[in-house]
C-alpha cells in the first residue's frame, strides 16, 4: 500500500489520481498511525515551507514519518514535500525542515530569472537510478516554484534542471527521493517516474 500524506497542505488528488492510474494501491492517510501499514509513503506539498512544516507537526506526522524511513520504508517527497526533506529553508524567514537530508532550500536570485519559475523545462540526468528508468536525459517536466534546494552533499544530486541557474530538482539517498517538478502533471514522463516509485525496491 502506497500512502498519501494528507496533512493539510498537499496537492493530494492529482497525485492521488495519477497512483491510481498506474494501477497502485494507494489510500490517502490523514492519521499518522496509518503510516505504519504503508509499504510506501509520498509527502506531497505547495505553499510556503514554513507553514506546511508546521501543518506536518500539528497533525503528528513527523515522528511517524522519520520511524518510517528508518524502517526502510521508499519516501518520495514532491514539489515542496520534496523541499521537506532539507534541513532547513530560507522562505519568508527561517524554518527547519525534516533533516532527511543535507543541505537548504533557497531562493532563485532576483532579476535575474521570473519569479517563480512555472512550465516546463528540463531533466538533465545527473547519475544513474531506478526513478529514471524509461526516461531520456532532458525530458521534460513541469514546474511550479520560487525556491529550490541546495544539497550539501553532491552525491545526493540525481538530476539537475537549468532555471538560471543549475539547481538540483530531483534527489535521492537511500531509500529516500525527491522531485521538484510535479510529476502529476508532466504527461508521459511524470507517469513513467511515479510508475517506476511504484515499483522501486530499495
Amino acid at each position: 500500500m502506497i500512502a498519501v500524506i494528507d496533512y493539510g497542505a498537499g496537492n493530494l488528488r492529482s497525485v492521488y489520481n495519477a497512483l491510481s492510474h498506474l494501477g497502485a494501491d494507494v489510500r490517502v492517510i490523514a492519521d499518522p498511525k496509518d503510516l505504519a501499514s504503508a509499504e510506501k509513503i509520498v509527502l506531497p506539498g505547495v505553499g510556503a515551507f514554513g507553514a506546511g512544516m508546521k501543518a506536518l507537526q500539528d497533525t503528528g506526522f513527523i515522528d511517524p514519518i522519520y520511524r518510517a524511513v528508518e524502517a526502510g520504508k521508499p519516501l518520495i517527497g514532491i514539489c515542496l514535500g520534496m523541499q521537506y526533506l532539507f534541513e532547513r529553508s530560507e522562505e519568508m524567514g527561517e524554518h527547519a525542515g525534516l533533516g532527511l537530508l543535507a543541505g537548504k532550500v533557497i531562493k532563485f536570485p532576483e532579476n535575474e530569472v521570473r519569479i517563480p519559475h512555472i512550465g516546463w523545462n528540463q531533466l538533465h540526468i545527473q547519475r544513474e537510478h531506478s526513478m529514471f528508468r524509461g526516461i531520456a536525459d532532458g525530458s521534460y517536466a513541469y514546474f511550479v516554484h520560487s525556491y529550490y534546494v541546495e544539497p550539501t552533499e553532491p552525491n545526493v544530486v540525481l538530476a539537475c534542471t537549468d532555471y538560471g541557474i543549475h539547481y538540483a530538482s530531483v534527489v535521492g539517498k537511500d531509500n529516500i527521493v525527491g522531485i521538484q517538478c510535479h510529476p502529476e502533471k508532466s504527461q508521459s514522463v511524470g507517469l513513467q517516474f511515479l510508475k517506476n516509485f511504484v515499483e522501486w525496491k530499495t
